[in-house]
């Protein structure tokens, strides 16, 4: 017997959700979502590599019921996939953290909140009851960092991540053209777009303009674009290394997960720190155009027994389907992330964007185990036909 997941049948893909997304958020938002670095060539690489791992059916096996829930962490899921953290969610879709952290907290998968997103910790906590994890951007001083992580404890957040591959922003060319780079500006180019998106410019003023809701107990009030570009860049310019995980490490009793590894040397570095888990990932394909894709660095990570005894091994990047899903764990993905398919959601569905990505997904996946003849996600491994 099918299992039914609701959501709307007009948009059954992330492509058909890009679409309609496209023409409701600003160019210069949407710009800022779909771009990568450079000349984007790794932004495509995260996802074309996923079409050379192919699947085996066994359709004369017997299977049981299908359960798509996984444990991490010490909790259930309902689905092996979450939601990555992006900034500035709230200027692509507005009051979008929110809609995703309720979304995400309802359906049982896990929901990561940006240091600069644009809800704060204190208000995603409370819309997601406490359910929704952290990524910290790990700030120049380590007061700033010691106090987020307090706030962290006092909501009993359940997992910190660290984000370890900005140690310079990407060098990204259409955020440069748009002025949504560092500081950024308003050109009247993008004012005349917010005119062509009404929805989108009803939504802003109706939940206000967006802001590094975080971030402001740390700033000056009144702070102008300029301001705001330098206060960014000064509480944020340096890199993540060993000794800054240790101090977390020793602050943060809970789960720690670092996330922009793609290498055996820091996946070394990260088990011998005593992290509890790792997302695979590249940034989206928006820091280094010169890397490998998020997931052949996980097919060649995953498939050292050595790490998978000792440390979770999950990914972000380039998941566009249940196909995609399928696939990464395949070839070894314990838990996925994705960012700009939810993004879609929002940007095409409004507050409905949410629960509708969610059970797309869940939708694709739950016909891809079918077709194979799978009942647990543990088990895709068995079904790895080959990586081309």
């Amino acid at each position: 017997m099918s299992q039914k997941f609701e959501y709307n049948t007009r948009y059954p893909s992330v492509e058909d959700l890009k679409i309609k997304a496209r023409k409701r958020i600003p160019r210069f938002a949407f710009d800022y979502l779909t771009g990568g670095a450079n000349e984007e060539l790794n932004l495509a690489r995260n996802e074309n590599d996923f079409d050379n791992i192919l699947l085996k059916p066994q359709y004369l096996l017997a299977s049981d019921e299908i359960d798509l829930s996984v444990e991490l962490f010490g909790r259930r899921y309902s689905a092996p996939f979450g939601v990555s953290p992006i900034g500035l969610q709230g200027l692509m879709w507005p009051n979008a953290p929110e809609i995703l952290a309720k979304a995400a907290a309802e359906n049982d998968i896990p929901y990561i909140l940006s240091t600069v997103s644009t809800s704060s910790i204190e208000r995603i906590a409370e819309v997601s009851d406490g359910k929704a994890w952290f990524q910290l951007y790990h700030p120049t001083e380590n007061k700033l960092r010691d106090d987020i992580i307090k706030r962290l404890q006092v909501v009993e957040c359940p997992v910190l991540v660290v984000l370890v591959d900005v140690p310079a922003f990407g060098l990204r060319y259409r955020e440069i053209k748009s002025g949504l780079s560092m500081p950024p500006k308003m050109s009247v180019s993008n004012i005349l777009q917010t005119f062509a998106c009404p929805t989108w410019g009803i939504e802003t003023l109706r939940h206000g303009i967006p802001s590094f809701a975080t971030l402001k107990p740390y700033m000056e009030k009144g702070l102008d674009l300029a301001q705001l570009g330098q206060f960014m860049n000064k509480t944020f310019t340096g890199k993540v290394d060993v000794e800054k995980i240790k101090a977390i490490r020793d602050l943060w009793k809970g789960p720690l997960v670092l996330k922009g590894i793609a290498t055996d040397e820091d996946m070394q570095a990260s088990i011998a720190l005593g992290v509890d888990g790792v997302i695979v990932s590249n940034h989206g394909g928006r820091q280094l155009d010169a890397s490998e894709s998020s997931i052949n660095s996980l097919i060649r990570l995953a498939s050292n027994p050595e790490y998978k005894k000792n440390i979770k091994i999950m990914l972000d990047g380039g998941i566009r389907s249940g196909v995609d899903l399928a696939r990464a764990h395949a070839v070894g993905s314990e838990f996925n992330f994705m960012g700009r398919p939810f993004m879609y959601g929002v940007g095409a569905l409004g507050a409905a964007g949410g629960k509708h990505t969610i059970n797309m997904f869940k939708t694709h996946l739950y016909q891809v185990m079918k077709q194979l003849s799978l009942s647990k996600i543990a088990d895709f491994p068995q079904r790895l036909q080959s990586i081309l």
